[in-house]
């Protein structure tokens, strides 16, 4: 093997999860885990963390009882006294039992500390729909985070990437919220670095070069996006696709690249369309691209509605192929002639 090569092998998205936590465990006698029913023999109800607490040990590896709230809220005492805690929050919807101290002193006490204090707290937790789990256990909340100074925001689209940026969240100074889509859990496996692998935080990936519209989206959307890219090259319709891979920090200077040489844009995020992550993309688009666009950049998201339990109506509200094909459609019917430089 040579020095350029890196050792993989197929992995799970719960499996790299898990991957990472073992990583950074052996690495940092200062990490340690806490949540609901995380330690053996369940190793949680996605079984990310199974075998860890055995290897470990239980104050490593700490099941909690069943409150958001003290789970959070010992992981902010204990990230402020050094060390570097990773809280599992079952299911995002349960970010709104302890958001006052995900918001209030997770996000703020760096600032409020003039820097003295840091907080190297992750929180992971699981979300999307797709499984059945109903209105309350389904819901991508994604916006409301990116909504809070202080918090960074990681929402990985492949099994590899969920290794490296969780560690790169588990090693950083500041609070991450790591949103894990539970299908992802189960998709394919994919080849994944063997021991420390790191993606930094802050980098989007192009994952499909094209020419004549940019395709930005993140979590399992991409997966979307890619197939729907493909259906538009059919048509002889050439879609760049971008992995966000994280939201805050934003990887600005790719999108705003890619849009400026592409003069069209679709941001597709499977959250509720109103106020979502993708009204931020499209504003910030259309802030720095305004005289280059040749068409408004159009926005693909899940209705203004609660994730509904039924199958066929699940299905209905996570934004598919022909979504993102007929918004690319129709943003270059609309191609404004002379636009910017490329008209």
């Amino acid at each position: 093997m040579t020095q350029t090569q890196v050792e993989t092998q197929p992995m799970l998205g719960f499996q790299a999860i898990g991957s990472a936590l073992d990583d950074a465990l052996g690495r940092d006698p200062s990490v340690f885990l806490l949540g609901e029913d995380i330690a053996d023999p369940s190793g949680g109800v996605f079984k990310v963390s199974a075998g860890l607490s055995t290897k470990y040990g239980a104050d490593r590896v700490r099941a909690t009882p069943i409150s958001e709230q003290a789970i959070v809220g010992a992981a902010v005492g204990a990230a402020v006294a050094g060390m570097k805690p990773v809280a599992e929050i079952m299911l995002m919807d349960f970010l709104a039992v302890c958001m006052d101290q995900v918001s209030n002193h997770a996000a703020k006490l760096r600032y409020m500390s003039g820097g003295q204090t840091t907080v190297p707290l992750t929180i992971r937790c699981a979300a999307g729909a797709g499984m059945q789990f109903g209105a309350q256990h389904s819901e991508m909340l994604e916006a409301w985070l990116t909504h809070i100074p202080g918090l960074k925001v990681v929402v990985p689209s492949n099994p590899a990437d969920a290794k490296g940026l969780l560690t790169a969240a588990i090693f950083d100074p500041d609070p991450v919220v790591f949103v894990e889509q539970s299908l992802l859990y189960f998709a394919p496996p994919q080849p994944v670095p063997v021991g420390h692998h790191v993606v930094p935080l802050g980098s989007a990936a192009t994952v499909r070069e094209g020419a004549d519209i940019t395709l930005i989206s993140y979590g399992r959307q991409v997966h979307t996006a890619l197939a729907a890219a493909e259906r538009l090259a059919q048509d002889s319709i050439e879609a760049e696709v971008i992995d966000l891979r994280t939201l805050v920090p934003l990887d600005e200077r790719t999108v705003l690249e890619s849009v400026a040489r592409t003069r069209h844009a679709v941001v597709i995020h499977e959250a509720v369309r109103r106020n979502g992550f993708g009204a931020e993309l499209a504003a910030l688009i259309t802030e720095h691209l305004f005289d280059e666009l040749g068409a408004p950049v159009q926005r693909v998201a899940g209705p203004d509605t609660p994730i509904p339990y039924a199958k066929v109506l699940e299905d209905a509200f996570v934004p598919g192929e022909d979504d993102i094909v007929a918004a690319a459609k129709q943003a270059l019917s609309r191609s404004r002639v002379g636009a910017g430089s490329n008209g």
